[in-house]
């Protein structure tokens, strides 16, 4: 079995039959080259502006990190709002902020207006503490709702242990907007409505070379091409080398999940919440229950090498036994991996390279909300109805540092682990 069919959303899909191959050539308005969730949303935008879109996949729907993640959808980016604010100045990060919590709100509209009922949203998310620091989450919850009038609830160290069932934690924060879902299909149910308006997308398609005549543009696959004025690059982590600049510009990441076995009456000892979880350590652990509690879908680690997922696996089961030692015998059924996008300032990179030529990526981390809103905000400019898409060009495409840029990333990380313990390991000599 392939790692990509080993992930648990593809062995949970929805009925779902496979869109061809692009084996002729194609007039458009519009070309979107990857068919993640950031290429799914645009797509859908411009098909529903009357646009003709075609949208070129290298493998399948979702194929990559859109469909092997968490499944949170939270508000946030993936680095604070202080760094953003620091790079962009406080309006501006405020403005990206409150996109951020749209693009929670677009998911929530597609997925009730769409009738994607397999995706089954989850309401409310926890975020833990694993140390102490009650003071500084109690601050951020007030100025929240001082400055987005949204509002948050704490949870003391005797609440969130009568519903996680772990002495590691030390607090938590609940937000009730957020919520957890079934990505890929979710994604499968956006794919479905934008044939439905006319919107062609071609499986297998990987696109191989982009040229310029004119106003137009060709896209060629293996096997046809798409003529179009306009192409929007929306490929994450599979980004390959179609432009060189946007290939420069991130790190891929490789990140880990693993699924359990069924095993509801064990997991109940242990974890007494619906809600996803999370954990503000810098290298953080993930996870949740599906199948109606029978199991726990628990990610997190990072690599800038693709690693075994079983081995990794392996390590995050000890990960979960460290958080509860009363899930030991607890099998993990599958395991897998993908790769995500992360630029130096982990930030969306979101624009323009020229006239024509869009670009809408590196959304590691984060990606349930600002797949969203990005896709959103890059399809209103090309229509020309908004310029909201220029609040991310304080975050550009800055180089990624080649092999050292790789390699300083995972020592980064790694540092990230030694200070989570040193810290963990401080308060609970404290407690």
């Amino acid at each position: 079995m392939s790692e990509y069919s080993n992930n648990y959303y593809v062995q949970t899909i929805s009925t779902h039959t496979p869109y061809p191959c692009l084996a002729q050539t194609e007039e458009a308005d519009v070309c979107v080259i990857g068919a993640g969730l950031a290429g799914l949303t645009a797509a859908l935008v411009l098909a529903r502006a009357g646009k003709r879109v075609a949208l070129l996949e290298a493998e399948r729907v979702a194929w990559g990190a859109s469909g092997r993640n968490g499944g949170v959808v939270s508000p946030g980016y993936s680095t604070s709002f202080a760094k953003i604010a620091g790079r962009a100045g406080v309006d501006c990060a405020k403005q990206l902020h409150r996109l951020s919590l749209e693009g929670v709100e677009i998911v929530r509209k597609n997925i009730a207006s769409l009738n994607i009922g397999d995706a089954n949203p989850i309401d409310g998310t926890l975020k833990v503490s694993r140390f102490e620091n009650s003071t500084e989450a109690q601050k951020n919850i007030q100025w929240l709702e001082q400055t987005f009038g949204y509002s948050l609830e704490f949870k003391s160290k005797e609440e969130i242990r009568s519903l996680l069932i772990s002495d590691k934690y030390m607090n938590g924060v609940f937000n009730p907007h957020a919520f957890h879902f079934h990505p890929l299909n979710y994604a499968l149910g956006l794919a479905k409505e934008l044939e439905r308006l006319g919107g062609h997308i071609f499986e297998d398609s990987r696109a191989l070379k982009i040229s310029t005549k004119g106003a137009s543009r060709r896209i060629e696959t293996a096997r046809g091409a798409v003529h179009a004025p306009v192409v929007l690059i929306t490929c994450g982590g599979y980004t390959d080398g179609l432009v060189r600049t946007l290939t420069r510009s991130y790190v891929p990441i490789s990140t880990y999940m693993v699924v359990t076995e069924r095993a509801k009456d064990l997991i109940g000892t242990a974890i007494k919440s619906s809600s996803s979880i999370g954990d503000t350590r810098r290298s953080s652990d993930y996870y949740r229950l599906v199948d109606g509690g029978a199991r726990i879908l628990w990610g997190g680690m990072i690599t800038t090498k693709q690693a075994e997922p079983a081995r990794l696996g392996t390590l995050l089961k000890q990960r979960m036994v460290d958080t509860y030692p009363q899930l030991a015998d607890i099998r993990i059924d599958r395991s897998w991996s993908g790769k995500m996008a992360y630029a130096r300032h982990l930030m969306p990179q979101i624009g323009k390279l020229d006239d024509g030529l869009w670009y809408c990526m590196s959304f590691g981390g984060h990606g349930m909300n600002t797949t969203a809103i990005g896709g959103t905000v890059i399809a209103q400019a090309i229509l020309g109805q908004s310029d909201r898409y220029t609040l991310f060009t304080p975050f550009g495409l800055e180089w990624n540092g080649g092999v050292a840029g790789t390699a300083a990333v995972q020592l980064t990380y790694w540092y990230y682990q030694f200070r989570d313990f040193l810290q963990e390991r401080k308060s609970q000599q404290m407690n």
